[in-house]
């Protein structure tokens, strides 16, 4: 069966290394972002890789009245409908501390954008009765930390979403697996103090394949970061809110 793959963010290194993946398996690749002569780019890349169609689709998470352009692009191809969500933005704690305006995007990026597009999408999937949803948020969602609390309240929004959206598609035979991801190598993360156990992109998009596949519900990766934020989970807050992690 021919499968689409919806990847939003897809300009992020994430994305680029799940899009060469899944192009390597032969299925239609919508290349989701704001940068068009980067998503054309990576669009010839997938192509030359074995990606049955690739194209480049405008979206920006903070305009959702471009979203039904993408769907309707999607709509238009045989088979099932895959979504791929690589999108947020992560200003520095210090930043938002001086500006709290920048919340706002911070949570449109990180949540209700892509939720929206995926709310929008969902009656599609259904009615396919079939497909697979990857929403990529963050081990930061875990628990409020000084560093990047605002970052991780958001992505902990998304977290919520993504368990509920599962709830709901899974009658339909629709997939959702949430994702939280520890350091990766990315524009993100670049310059950041402390990073330690950096995954390359190209290990986590191949670990997101095999878990979608197997239907994982939530997957950290890597894997050891499931250990790490049950002990972070763990601190009894009277001592957790002394420490600086």
């Amino acid at each position: 069966m021919t499968e689409t793959w919806i990847i939003l963010g897809a300009t992020s290194s994430m994305a680029r290394a799940f899009s060469r993946a899944v192009s390597e398996q032969g299925a239609t690749v919508l290349l989701a972002g704001r940068d068009m002569d980067d998503l054309k780019t990576a669009a010839l890349d997938c192509k030359t890789r074995g990606a049955r169609r690739a194209e480049a689709v405008k979206f920006d998470a903070r305009k959702p009245e471009g979203f039904e352009a993408i769907i309707e692009r999607a709509c238009a191809e045989e088979g099932l409908i895959n979504v791929a969500c690589f999108v947020g933005s992560m200003p520095d704690q210090s930043e938002i501390d001086a500006d709290p305006s920048l919340i706002a995007g911070v949570v449109t990026d990180s949540f209700t954008g892509p939720a929206c597009f995926l709310q929008m999408i969902a009656p599609e999937m259904e009615a396919r009765g079939g497909g697979a949803v990857i929403g990529v948020g963050s081990v930061a969602g875990d628990r409020g930390r000084i560093g990047n609390y605002v970052y991780g309240a958001a992505k902990a929004g998304f977290h919520t979403y993504l368990s509920g959206l599962r709830n709901r598609l899974n009658r339909s035979d629709v997939h959702v697996m949430t994702v939280k991801p520890g350091f990766v190598d990315t524009a993100m993360t670049w310059g950041i103090e402390g990073m330690f156990l950096v995954a390359s992109p190209d290990d986590v998009a191949a670990t997101l394949l095999k878990a979608v596949k197997k239907k994982k519900n939530t997957l950290y990766t890597p894997f050891f970061w499931r250990y790490i934020m049950l002990i972070i989970r763990s601190i009894p807050e009277p001592i957790f809110k002394k420490l600086s992690v």
